[in-house]
């Protein structure tokens, strides 16, 4: 893969070694990031993306040593190292080199990479419900989009790959959906859409919040609530929204099979044309 990354002033092409095992973020896991998208020559949402990133870092104790502004700047000039119409990953990190436990916020580092990363295609993905669940705000970090999360979804991952499926719905401590091990979740019911509403255990997706507001300008019922996995489990349609693959459809959900639905086409196709500026 073609990948550049912007770290203390200067563009680095590949992979450059900026973090040592002294650093408390190999240590400690105080890595916070954010991932935003170019493709077809735009970039949706890339300003809410860095806002985010911000407010990851001061979750974490950080120095947000950029602010949203110049990041954008700086995923924009790192964008146009590309053909312009490079399907490409945008991940800019914040973390700390010094501290015990604790951040050492003056020890803030940033980093910005660029790198090439075709978008998925939506020919659907097959899941299963988690035996492993999100934890509340009052047990992680969850208000922060950071490295220390991800390994609880790995291990729903490998769940759900030993068992030949893609991807997991996983719960919430209360046992109501919370979101993918991946990306936030969608279902249909009689022309209607449901999403888990955020109750500090999940993030609240930019293209999630993105899918919400053009469906419901299209007139379509869009309903943020509590959805227990029975509901889930007799959806007409189930699908994704993620910054990875943003609008995807979910064809398997454990044992039964679904197709892509109206629903999710009219989301997939209300998000490109926001995208391309319409």
């Amino acid at each position: 893969m073609t990948a550049w990354t912007y770290f203390n002033g200067e563009w680095i092409e590949g992979n450059p070694l900026i973090i040592g095992p002294m650093h408390h973020a190999s240590w400690l896991a105080s890595t916070v990031f954010d991932g935003a998208r170019s493709f077809e020559g735009v970039t949706p949402d890339l300003d809410l993306h860095c806002q985010r990133l911000v407010r990851s870092a001061q979750s974490f104790g950080l120095d947000a040593i950029r602010q949203a502004g110049e990041i954008e700047e700086l995923a924009r000039d790192g964008i146009a190292r590309f053909d312009k119409d490079a399907s490409l990953y945008i991940r800019p990190m914040f973390w700390a080199n010094d501290g015990f436990v604790d951040v050492d916020p003056d020890s803030t580092q940033f980093s910005l990479s660029v790198y090439d990363s075709p978008l998925p295609e939506p020919s659907g993905s097959e899941v299963i419900l988690s035996k492993y669940r999100r934890p509340s705000f009052d047990f992680a970090p969850t208000d922060a989009k950071a490295a220390c999360h991800y390994p609880n979804s790995a291990r729903a991952m490998r769940e759900a790959k030993a068992r030949g499926y893609e991807n997991a719905v996983m719960l919430d401590p209360l046992g109501h959906v919370c979101e993918l091990a991946t990306a936030n979740i969608f279902y249909a019911k009689d022309g209607q859409l449901h999403t888990p509403v955020p109750n500090g255990t999940f993030l609240n997706g930019v293209t999630r919040q993105r899918i919400i507001k053009l469906m419901r300008d299209a007139g379509v019922e869009t309903y943020e609530r509590s959805i227990t996995w029975q509901e889930m489990a007799e959806a007409d349609e189930v699908f994704s929204t993620g910054n990875w693959g943003k609008v995807l459809p979910i064809t398997r959900l454990e044992d039964r099979d679904l197709q892509p639905g109206p629903l999710y086409a009219k989301a997939r196709e209300l998000y490109w044309d926001y995208a391309h500026g319409g």
